[in-house]
């Protein structure tokens, strides 16, 4: 059987590039068996790069990279508020969109993405200390302070430097499906999944203890998909009432804990679409989702497809 082809994936490196920004991409798509990615770390130039936090780099790949990428990242960077970047960079983004590269800002990589135009009247995040210099800096960016990552298609941005493993792991979800991302999020010891729309952090009025218990609740929940799943139930786990639960969830996730639970559920049927050949009936009544029909209904209403879709792209031979 022959090996599948690589995808090209660039990480750009700017003058004070932050390490945790920089290593995220670098280690989530390195190349390996369960990977079928090729990572190419690049500068405006190649050779020594002065990084941010006392750490400095060495790039052996210049902006020709960019036009051999499919997918470009822009990791964070010191003072993004201050200068743009070399306008050689912002021309080579901006060129390598327009073949069809997929650009993923993370954190205050975001600058240099708006810097571009290409979030002009899109919908985008940084880190929640720049949102203000962000919408201030570029005023026709639609600056959301409250998510983790947006995807607007050929564009995405995230929040802070671990909000960059959730925007790559949604990366990953929509490459090569959601076993592999689960495979990824395990060998990093992360979340194998939060939404875009999750807060970047909980407000202060939101008890320390009682996000705790929501967290425990989520994985209770998550071992339980495959039975009968409501609001009571969900909000007598964690100890308040329906209608707090149903508040503070929302606070915490984005989703109301229905919502949640629907995706959670879908999300299991992916998993059982990519690694078995069990009827599309079957892993409904497995995933929660009663019937066929009801599966049917949350997979093109969630993501636009159907299961017999879904796995034809990301079956792996079970």
């Amino acid at each position: 059987m022959p090996s599948p082809r690589l995808r090209r994936v660039a990480v750009l490196v700017l003058e004070g590039a932050k390490p945790l920004d920089v290593g995220i991409p670098a280690q989530v798509f390195t190349t390996r068996a369960s990977m079928p990615y090729e990572v190419r770390v690049c500068g405006a130039a190649p050779g020594p790069v002065t990084g941010g936090d006392g750490l400095s780099y060495h790039v052996v790949h210049g902006l020709d990279a960019l036009a051999w990428a499919e997918t470009v990242f822009i990791p964070g960077y010191r003072f993004p508020d201050r200068d743009d970047p070399p306008p050689a960079v912002v021309d080579a983004l901006f060129d390598a969109h327009a073949r069809g590269t997929r650009l993923a800002a993370i954190s205050t990589g975001a600058f240099a993405l708006a810097a571009t135009g290409l979030l002009d009247g899109r919908r985008a995040t940084t880190h929640w200390h720049y949102t203000r210099a962000l919408a201030a800096r570029h005023p026709s960016v639609l600056v959301d302070e409250n998510v983790l990552f947006v995807d607007e298609g050929s564009v995405l941005t995230s929040a802070g430097a671990a909000s960059g493993i959730d925007l790559c792991l949604h990366i990953l979800r929509g490459d090569l499906g959601v076993a592999a991302s689960n495979h990824a999020a395990r060998r990093l010891v992360a979340a194998p999944y939060r939404s875009g729309g999750q807060a970047q952090y909980v407000p202060r009025s939101v008890p320390e203890p009682l996000g705790e218990r929501f967290a425990a609740t989520r994985e209770w929940a998550l071992h339980r998909l495959g039975e009968p799943l409501t609001l009571e139930l969900l909000a007598r786990h964690a100890g308040v009432s329906p209608r707090t639960f149903s508040r503070r969830f929302a606070e915490d996730t984005g989703y109301t804990p229905m919502q949640w639970v629907t995706r959670a559920r879908v999300d299991m049927a992916r998993e059982l679409l990519e690694r078995s050949e069990r009827s599309v009936e079957r892993i409904a009544a497995d995933a929660g989702l009663g019937t066929g029909a009801n599966l049917r209904l949350h997979f093109r209403r969630v993501l636009g497809t159907t299961p017999s879709e879904y796995r034809r792209t990301f079956a792996r031979g079970g």
